[in-house]
């Protein structure tokens, strides 16, 4: 891992070592994927103030996240199928981020289950959730989470309707997988990726299957799934959430003024400023697009993440500047994982960390709560 200098690397390497359909469900976005491209672009156009002279021996990335300690103003977002990327791979994306002292948050849809990871980690996580139209289902899921000690609910509230991922379909991406002599070619390409997901705990969706009846045949399990995204969900169901959750809550997929001002209503403890990573609403503006209107408007009274284009220090540096306190990273850690599990994970946080401090020091900037627009060339 030596030579690996930045994500870019460790994303050529996941594509080299896993197969083509569950690299492009990683990496690819919906539609034209416009919106995938202006998460990355639109922050490179943001250009720091470069400053000299100013001492920086005390560089410092600790902060707080929902007022919890944690070594860097970063966290390991939710990212579905985590266990084709690399076998375990939500068990070791966990102990990459628990070991580097940051929040990792394990999806609905993942292969391992909320109880295999509470299972082979000493701290508690974050687990995200989709409310799907059996709320008896979802309200057991609350629960598990509730008796997996989970420290936070993460509720993504941009689902309801799903954009379609032409990759995801010209791929065969599904579950079970569609064969074709092309795709079993690729496979048996990749012996290292085959035998560690072969000797993970499971290979469909931990979450579910055994919990919802009829779920142990994977076609039923999929036509179960596809059926369950909730047209209806509206706002009043956060009040019958909070009515079983009693932690803390953040609401991601936040992209609209108007939104943040009623998810600061909720009582929610925290908001994400997403696009779903360009997966969602081609069209949709940049997450750095939106952050600082919501911002000035909301940040005040609760506390705001930022999701959607991070692949360097760099960009942490500049969603804080615009008054994001944290960040969320999914495909910077999703190509860690493919690339060598466990390691790439704690390999892709490093390389943010290092270029974060670097950043800070150009910067003249020592600490976290140092960082403001006054970072930003204008």
């Amino acid at each position: 891992m030596k030579h690996i200098t930045c994500i870019e690397d460790l994303r050529q390497l996941h594509k080299r070592r896993v197969p083509k359909a569950f690299f492009d469900y990683a990496d690819r976005g919906s539609y034209t994927e416009d919106t995938l491209r202006a998460n990355h672009d639109d922050l490179q156009q943001i250009k720091f103030r470069q400053r000299i002279l100013v001492d920086v021996s005390k560089r410092d990335l600790s902060t707080t996240i929902l007022g919890e300690p944690s070594k860097m103003p970063l966290i390991l977002a939710p990212v579905g199928l985590l266990g084709m990327q690399h076998g375990d791979g939500e068990i070791h994306a966990c102990r990459a981020a628990q070991a580097a002292g940051i929040p990792f948050t394990q999806s609905t849809m993942s292969i391992c289950s909320i109880e295999d990871i509470a299972a082979s980690v000493d701290k508690p996580f974050w687990f995200q959730l989709y409310v799907m139209k059996d709320r008896g289902f979802i309200k057991s899921l609350i629960e598990r989470a509730i008796a997996a000690k989970c420290s936070a609910l993460v509720l993504t509230v941009d689902l309801q309707v799903i954009g379609q991922r032409h990759q995801d379909i010209k791929n065969g991406m599904t579950v079970p997988p569609e064969w074709s002599l092309s795709k079993l070619l690729d496979f048996a390409s990749k012996p290292s990726w085959v035998a560690g997901v072969l000797r993970g705990k499971r290979r469909s969706f931990g979450n579910i299957v055994g919990h919802v009846k009829g779920t142990e045949d994977l076609t039923k399990l999929s036509e179960w799934t596809a059926s369950q995204f909730d047209t209806s969900l509206n706002w009043k169901d956060i009040d019958w959430i909070r009515s079983i959750w009693p932690g803390k809550l953040i609401l991601k997929g936040i992209l609209d003024v108007e939104d943040a001002e009623e998810a600061a209503k909720t009582g929610a403890q925290a908001l994400v400023v997403s696009n779903h990573g360009g997966r969602q609403l081609d069209g949709a503006p940049s997450s750095i697009e939106a952050l600082p209107e919501i911002v000035d408007a909301v940040g005040s009274k609760i506390e705001i993440m930022f999701d959607g284009g991070i692949r360097t220090g760099m960009d942490v540096m500049r969603a804080l500047a615009l008054g994001a306190k944290s960040c969320m990273i999914g495909r910077a850690y999703a190509y860690g994982l493919g690339a060598a599990g466990e390691a790439g994970v704690a390999k892709a946080i490093d390389l943010l960390a290092k270029e974060l401090t670097t950043t800070m020091g150009l910067c003249g900037v020592n600490t976290i709560a140092e960082i403001d627009d006054r970072v930003i060339a204008v």
